[in-house]
């Protein structure tokens, strides 16, 4: 059988190889031509890294902006795909795609789905074409019957060295890992056709879109044969959609036994025949689970972020913060690791990532054959992802869409809880309370909810926390001390600072918490400052960009890393009047990776041209039905982010104080 690529793991940094001109963008395919970066230019190049990571082709059978002859015309096709060692003539040409800017509409008269399938009627061997633009995506099969040259829609073109049956129904090792956008982009056409065609507002067609994905990741996992899969024939028959609605109902029903939590045992995919149909189409050919995590990531967090952003302080904290904080803190496999504010999950499976790709190395160092060390894995993944990853959050909804962000990215699902974390572990369900973690937990991540247009003001709430009660000051020996007397209100932010605290072990539990700025430097709250130098050790205050939650909010904010005290730390301390003297890692997180806009931003030279970098990345493939890892190199913008060496200095400065 031929090798079918279906993982694309991180990409480790070679060398700087090439600076590409403002306003420019390298071309993919020949990795030299610098080309206009516009919006289409970007589908096109994210449509050739598909062609070569996902479908296999070799960038030597793929020609961009492939003049062909119609005519009198010359009309220049985006992307062509040439037979192996063929001349790249327009006799030879196999399959053609085209791509437009997503304000192209595919029933554009011009350039829509027409000009792509004129293109290939003056190709004599042309077999299949694709058009996208972004949003929308079609392809083709044609047909020629009695001299006449017709086009049938299919899910999908074909992958080199794979049949058109196979397109059909694929096999599990036939499926492709999502590299790069095309994840994003199948999300976006997914959820924008159920909005579009079924008659539902956005966040409805979101939840609708969940329960087929969820469909689709229990397929992957628990399937025999490939049961989630639309043939070009169902979708477009009656007695075909209802074949393809019966195995998706079939999922599903397995799907709520699964997770009872998550659905009700009433629920079923509420969406119309052809609706469903063309959604298992866009996905069939994806393998979700093996799909690089920030390949995911990306995709599932603009898809979160349109639909379930509420008004109660909740924006979700970018990947590179993330992934900052739990590389600071480094988690092990046998340290329990909390979010008790985890909206959709950011923290826990950036955390939880990093551990598994610990566990693989590991492994995979020990067994040196991949295919043995798989199953140990698997075995220490599933310990790991069950026992020691715990998030909270009070939306029930974030809970929920947390809930599959990581079932998607290898199932810690189990110990996500919907509950209030600022109220008595008394009050919490009995599967959460059971876990007893109050002063158990050995590593903290957290962007918990702020502003003061959420206040906590009930009392029971309130009088439990040492924050919940008023402070006086006095100037002469700069001291804050506490009274009995209970505030009305406090900033959820200011309560969660102590709940973080009283959840670590005592000695040696860290966190790493999102505040605003206000927190460490305003003088109303000195007292906040004061009971966190008393309670904890502070490891780190990393001053973030104040761009870092554009473009959803504006906010100056730190990430502070503490480890909570002892009692007796606490009491030697108190006793002789005065606080340990010690050191304190500092940085500014002044390149993160974005603008103001949401737009990346990259790393220019001194004219204002940006700097491309050679990677190498790992590929895991299937030969003859066995996992193969393979590398390859290729070139990528390198993004003007600096948050990954601040963690790296971190854990540098911090071994030299050990």
């Amino acid at each position: 059988m031929a090798a079918q690529a279906d993982r694309i793991h991180r990409a480790r940094p070679v060398n700087v190889a090439v600076i590409v001109q403002q306003g420019k963008t390298l071309d993919y395919i020949d990795g030299i031509t610098q080309r206009s970066e516009t919006p289409e230019e970007y589908v096109r190049q994210e449509i050739a890294k598909s062609l070569v990571r996902e479908y296999g082709y070799e960038k030597a059978e793929v020609s961009v902006e492939f003049v062909l002859r119609l005519g009198s015309r010359k009309p220049r096709a985006d992307l062509v795909i040439f037979g192996e060692g063929d001349q790249h003539d327009q006799d030879r040409a196999r399959i053609i795609i085209e791509c437009k800017s997503q304000k192209i509409k595919s029933s554009d008269r011009k350039e829509g789905v027409g000009q792509l399938q004129s293109y290939m009627a003056a190709c004599p061997n042309v077999a299949y074409g694709m058009w996208t633009n972004g949003i929308e995506r079609y392809c083709y099969r044609r047909v020629d019957t009695s001299g006449t040259v017709k086009f049938e829609e299919i899910p999908d073109i074909p992958g080199k060295g794979r049949t058109e049956d196979e397109v059909e129904r694929p096999r599990f090792d036939q499926l492709k890992a999502a590299s790069s956008d095309a994840l994003l982009f199948a999300f976006r056409r997914c959820h924008n056709y159920i909005a579009g065609n079924q008659g539902l507002q956005k966040p409805e067609a979101f939840w609708e879109l969940l329960k087929i994905i969820f469909c689709k990741i229990h397929d992957e996992r628990s399937s025999d044969e490939v049961e989630f899969y639309a043939t070009s024939k169902e979708r477009h028959g009656l007695n075909g959609q209802l074949k393809i609605k019966a195995r998706i109902a079939r999922l599903f029903d397995e799907v709520k036994a699964e997770y009872p939590t998550i659905f009700r045992e009433n629920e079923v995919v509420e969406l119309n025949e052809g609706v469903r149909a063309y959604i298992v189409s866009q996905l069939q050919m994806y393998s979700l689970l093996e799909s690089d995590i920030d390949v995911k990531g990306r995709a599932y967090e603009e898809i979160v972020g349109s639909n379930l952003r509420g008004d109660r302080g909740e924006f979700f904290t970018p990947r590179n913060i993330c992934q900052m904080a739990v590389a600071m803190l480094d988690p092990g496999e046998r340290q329990m690791i909390l979010d008790p504010a985890c909206g959709t999950g950011g923290f826990l499976i950036t955390a939880m990532n990093y551990v598994i790709e610990k566990i693989r190395s590991a492994e995979i160092s020990k067994w040196g054959d991949v295919e043995r060390a798989e199953t140990a894995i698997r075995q220490r993944v599933s310990r790991f992802a069950q026992n020691y990853i715990i998030g909270m959050d009070l939306n029930p909804n974030l809970v929920k869409a947390s809930k599959m962000n990581m079932v998607m990215n290898n199932d810690g699902a189990g110990g996500l809880y919907q509950a209030n974390s600022l109220k008595a572990p008394a009050t919490w369900e009995d599967s959460l309370r059971d876990r007893q973690i109050m002063g158990q937990v050995d590593l903290l991540f957290t962007n918990p909810p702020f502003g003061s247009k959420i206040p906590i003001d009930e009392p029971s709430i309130l009088e439990a926390y040492d924050l919940g009660h008023t402070w006086s000051y006095d100037s002469d020996t700069d001291k804050w001390t506490k009274t009995d007397a209970v505030q009305k209100s406090q900033p959820p932010e200011v309560l969660f600072i102590e709940r973080c605290i009283k959840l670590l072990k005592p000695g040696s539990g860290r966190c790493a918490i999102v505040l605003p700025d206000g927190i460490l430097g305003s003088p109303g709250l000195g007292y906040v400052r004061e009971w966190i130098l008393q309670n904890t050790r502070v490891l780190a205050s990393i001053d973030l960009h104040p761009d870092t939650f554009q473009p959803h909010v504006s906010v100056q904010t730190s990430v502070l890393v503490l480890e909570r005290k002892t009692d007796q730390q606490i009491a030697v301390e108190t006793a002789v009047g005065r606080l340990n003297d010690y050191e304190v890692f500092m940085a500014v997180a002044n390149h993160i990776g974005h603008d103001k806009r949401g737009n990346v931003t990259y790393v220019r030279d001194r004219e204002g041209n940006e700097i491309f970098e050679e990677v190498e990345e790992t590929l895991k493939e299937y030969e003859d039905g066995k996992p193969v890892y393979k590398k390859q190199r290729t070139q990528r913008k390198v993004i003007d982010d600096n948050t990954l060496q601040i963690a790296q200095a971190f854990r540098s400065w911090l071994f030299e104080q050990d």
